[in-house]
């Protein structure tokens, strides 16, 4: 006896309830690996992107903002701060090191940063090939921003006033060169154009490079802070906002923060897709369960050319896992797909290029999940098996 060709037959006469079984199970499926691994990697990237930054001092606005644009490069900024008083901020006792980033500009979506060379040092990379940038309007691309423009050392290009990508007014007159590229991060850094505060405020002062300027009255956009120890995070923070005309700002409390709203819905959703998933459990009970009722004399017959209880629990069991393997196959497609179209997304609209994490381990993970919805909705629907009278069965045939 073929166990899997007959329980495919009858899996076959009944396809509305097949279709509807499968279509609960891997609905549920695919919400349940899409959100988990959705969390996961947003919540590892957000992570990751920090750094090490511990505070981000900036002017006066909303603190996740001045974190978002300061850190994340995912928002405008909040303002500008003046760069005389904020070197008077960076010699703080309980400062390890504060670089200073000027943003305000892009290149087709990809934001332009004046810096310091720390500012890769804070990324934790290095050059894939070319030299850092000695002068102003000499750049450092990050490697995503190399591959997608098709950018190489040595070409030029001019960069958009303002964060929106295709603005119409341009710094025409100051071109920048591309002197080095960085390695890849799959990090925030890997969408940004790094150059030096000079080139920034040349090109907003539209002042030839050639000319000495005194930037004593310069600006730029936030300093990112590393405390040297932790009376910093307890001092510095409150006394920044109290005693100055800036704004301090943490990024892992304000993180934090953001993860706790976005929890809500996360979790509302892995509910709903229990609740869906359980639903479908019961389903599946129910199709196999009227399966052997429907059937009852037809098992019966089996089991008088010889086959065991085994065999008709063995046909049973062999029903529910090609309906659970196959809902969880497709499960699986729709989460893939979902989560690369949720990837494509947030690429066109941030530049930020993301990728699966540990995919391979939650796809297991649901898998013995679902394994064991089978055993539990296959124990359910056997029992009037170990219950079946073959001869008042056949004697009532008629």
């Amino acid at each position: 006896m073929n166990i899997v060709k007959l329980s495919y037959k009858n899996i076959a006469t009944k396809p509305l309830q097949t279709f509807l079984t499968v279509l609960i199970l891997s609905l549920s499926i695919g919400l349940l690996l899409g959100v988990k691994q959705l969390n996961k990697v947003f919540e590892s990237q957000l992570q990751q992107s920090l750094n090490g930054v511990d505070m981000v001092v900036g002017a006066k606005g909303s603190p996740l903002q001045l974190v978002l644009s300061a850190v994340l490069h995912i928002d405008n900024p909040t303002g500008n701060i003046s760069f005389t008083e904020a070197k008077k901020i960076a010699k703080g006792r309980y400062i390890e090191e504060a670089i200073p980033i000027s943003i305000g500009d892009n290149y087709k979506g990809y934001k332009l940063v004046g810096t310091t060379l720390g500012f890769i040092d804070l990324h934790k990379t290095s050059l894939e090939n070319g030299k850092v940038f000695e002068k102003p309007f000499e750049v450092i691309l990050g490697n995503a921003v190399a591959k997608n423009l098709n950018l190489k050392v040595g070409d030029t290009f001019n960069s958009a006033h303002g964060m929106i990508e295709n603005a119409l007014e341009s710094h025409d007159e100051n071109p920048l060169k591309v002197v080095g590229i960085l390695k890849s991060t799959q990090n925030v850094i890997d969408r940004l154009i790094v150059t030096n505060l000079e080139s920034i405020w040349h090109m907003h002062e539209h002042e030839n490079s050639s000319e000495v300027h005194n930037h004593e009255d310069d600006e730029i956009t936030a300093l990112l802070v590393k405390f040297s120890n932790k009376m910093g995070l307890l001092r510095l923070p409150r006394m920044i906002n109290k005693d100055t005309q800036f704004q301090a700002a943490l990024p892992k409390y304000e993180l934090d923060k953001l993860f706790q709203f976005t929890a809500i819905a996360t979790k509302s959703i892995t509910w709903i897709a229990f609740a869906i998933l359980f639903v479908s459990g019961i389903s599946m009970f129910v199709s196999l369960y009227r399966m052997v009722k429907e059937r009852a004399k037809e098992l019966a017959l089996v089991r008088t050319y010889g086959a065991s209880r085994n065999t008709l629990i063995k046909l049973v069991f062999s029903q529910g896992f090609i309906i659970g393997m196959f809902s969880y196959i497709i499960g699986v497609l729709l989460a893939f797909f979902g989560i690369q179209a949720v990837f494509t997304s947030v690429k066109n609209t941030y530049k930020q290029q993301i990728y699966l994490l540990e995919f391979p381990q939650d796809i297991l993970e649901l898998l013995l999940f679902i394994f064991g919805i089978i055993i539990i909705a296959t124990l359910m629907a056997i029992r009037p098996i170990f219950k079946m009278d073959i001869s008042k069965i056949l004697s009532n045939e008629n």
